[in-house]
């Protein structure tokens, strides 16, 4: 008789002791403020994917992608991400003509048009950033420019895109809101070529993008003019209908436009889309 009852109050102790160890097991496994892998995910962009794209992107994302590629493979250990830069007109150009590559990010929604229009683009393009021209001037603006109208000044060297090219269009687009005819010396086929003339003294001055002069670190010098404001070039991203890895390059382009991608854009110069 005692021998049954003592046993009979050993099992629901049991339980409870069990109980108890399997909730002190959870607690451990689950410290507070821990965030679970998918949470984490869609906050950062993160996808923890592998393999190798290649990236056709506008020659005003040199800096940011660069940036962009290097921290999304930290994120993803086994993802290789290799770019190629230019401006968006000649890269759309490349793709028709079967060069390899896996996403595309055009300084401009035109450009992009162009692949989805001959169903070279798998899907719809995303939009992930906006920017706007400023007037890029020698340390110091030795010419004194302060508006639009100052680059019309029989002694001021101009320099633009060619306007196929994005940051080409927006100068035809500032010119038609202006009334304000420019003659520049030379047109360029990428706003880093432009860049590149006055930062080497070829030039007086130079239509760019804002995030062109913040990126050149006081090598040229930056002049704002309100006429900016009509030609406002918004980027698009989207992955590319031949690419061998559409997986990897979706998990790029969510990474750009993730939160962390934002990030670096932002800092960059970049407005929101």
């Amino acid at each position: 008789m005692i021998r049954r009852h003592t046993r009979s109050l050993l099992v629901p102790l049991v339980v409870v002791v069990a109980a108890l160890g399997l909730s002190a097991c959870s607690t451990t496994d689950a410290p507070a403020g821990a965030t679970s892998p998918s949470s984490s995910s869609s906050s950062s962009g993160d996808t923890d994917v592998s393999g190798s794209i290649t990236v056709f992107a506008a020659a005003s994302l040199q800096q940011t992608f660069t940036t962009l590629g290097k921290d999304f493979e930290l994120a993803n250990p086994g993802a290789s991400i290799r770019f190629s830069f230019a401006g968006s007109s000649d890269l759309v150009t490349q793709i028709r003509n079967g060069a390899p590559a896996d996403v595309f990010a055009s300084a401009d929604e035109a450009n992009m048009a162009k692949l989805s229009s001959t169903d070279l683009a798998s899907g719809s393009a995303q939009d992930f950033a906006t920017n706007v021209l400023e007037i890029a001037v020698a340390p110091g603006n030795p010419k004194g420019i302060t508006s639009l109208d100052d680059l019309t000044g029989a002694d001021v060297q101009l320099v633009t895109c060619a306007t196929p090219v994005p940051c080409g269009a927006a100068t035809a687009k500032v010119e038609s809101a202006s009334g304000i005819d420019l003659q520049p010396v030379s047109e360029e086929q990428s706003v880093t070529d432009v860049l590149g003339k006055v930062e080497s003294g070829q030039a007086d001055a130079g239509l760019v993008y804002v995030t062109d002069v913040r990126g050149a670190d006081g090598r040229v010098d930056g002049v704002p003019f309100d006429e900016s404001s009509r030609a406002v070039n918004t980027y698009p991203i989207g992955v590319l209908r031949e690419s061998e890895d559409p997986e990897l390059a979706r998990a790029f382009t969510e990474y750009v436009r993730s939160s962390s991608g934002q990030k670096v854009l932002t800092a960059a110069g970049f407005g929101k889309p």
